[in-house]
């Protein structure tokens, strides 16, 4: 059962250009463990006014990308990001899970 999940993130003023950069170089296998654990169609968004980012993915395994840290790529992923973006004490960012209100297909 695939279900949609939807949150926010925060990005460090000055660093937008830095977030797009190291996305467009995702790592093979941070991505390929994100497709094996049924993540799909994640896009992530930038509010410019607020410096949040929106992010939006399917799931088809009942974990999202925010609910695999226990992965060593995971880990170090979130390190490498931590500079540029509000981050809790074990380097995962901050994030706000946003409840789905309207979708239409």
């Amino acid at each position: 059962m695939k279900k949609r999940v939807s949150f926010k993130m925060f990005l460090k003023p000055g660093f937008e250009e830095e977030y797009e950069k190291r996305h467009r170089e995702i790592w093979p296998e941070l991505k390929a463990l994100l497709k094996d654990s049924g993540v799909s169609d994640y896009t992530i968004y930038w509010d410019k006014d607020t410096n949040i980012l929106f992010a939006h993915q399917v799931i088809s395994e009942g974990a999202g990308s925010q609910d695999l840290g226990d992965s060593a790529i995971v880990q170090q992923w979130w390190k490498y990001m931590a500079d540029i973006m509000e981050t809790k004490a074990d380097y995962s960012p901050k994030t706000i899970l946003l409840q789905e209100v309207f979708h239409l297909d």
